[in-house]
């Protein structure tokens, strides 16, 4: 039996664990009589607990991941010392940003964070197209601005929901904005999703395709002559 994981299962898990799961948790904790502070700073500890598992289960120290556990920490300890719940808030936007210009630094630097993700996805977990993308990348100047793209587009995505979660912690209800946050996220995340298969991951599937095809064709070619 193949133990290989499923690409969709493994890109959709961070958005539950990190957004379904916490806000269950704030209104859950919040029926239960706790104040706004203490559901919102409990709410966050699943995801710094993984975060910070994240980190020490690889092999290297992973630079994102660190970055998301740094804000997350100093957001609950800027709240702890202020009391003020919208502060808390406006720290799940600051994340947002951190994680959004991170992604494009590394596009702007050629290495885009964005790949590990990307890269399972379209070729779902085929040898012949993981092979397929070696080979695009290392010769088709296309297929990397595809790749570039898509990273821009995410980083812009999450930078686009940042503004617009400071903005609502300050001018919006706290009870109000804890549920409108995570809208705001799936939001940000549904338009890169649209936005990004149109401009990237389709044509990068087609390349890979493409690539692989035509890899098939010559090996059987080969063997022919042979």
């Amino acid at each position: 039996m193949s133990s290989s994981r499923n690409p969709l299962v493994d890109s959709l898990t961070p958005l539950i664990v990190e957004a379904g799961v916490p806000l269950a948790s704030y209104y859950v904790l919040k029926a239960a009589g706790a104040s706004t502070f203490a559901a919102l700073a409990l709410s966050s500890v699943l995801p710094a607990v993984r975060t910070v598992w994240s980190a020490l289960k690889g092999r290297n120290l992973n630079r994102l991941a660190a970055l998301v556990l740094a804000v997350n920490v100093g957001g609950l300890a800027l709240s702890a010392v202020s009391g003020d719940p919208r502060l808390m808030l406006a720290k799940d936007g600051a994340l947002s940003s951190v994680v959004g210009i991170g992604i494009l630094l590394s596009a702007a630097a050629g290495r885009p964070l964005m790949t590990s993700a990307l890269k399972p996805w379209i070729t779902k977990n085929s040898p012949d197209k993981a092979a397929a993308w070696d080979r695009l990348m290392a010769g088709s100047a296309r297929f990397r601005r595809c790749e570039t793209l898509f990273s821009v587009v995410w980083g812009g995505a999450l930078l686009t929901e940042c503004v617009a979660r400071v903005v609502g912690a300050y001018t919006i209800p706290v009870d109000t904005m804890a549920g409108l946050g995570t809208v705001i996220l799936v939001i940000a995340i549904g338009a890169a999703v649209v936005i990004s298969g149109a401009l990237a991951v389709g044509p990068m599937e087609k390349l890979v395709e493409g690539e692989a095809a035509a890899q098939g064709a010559a090996s059987a070619t080969a063997s022919v002559g042979c």
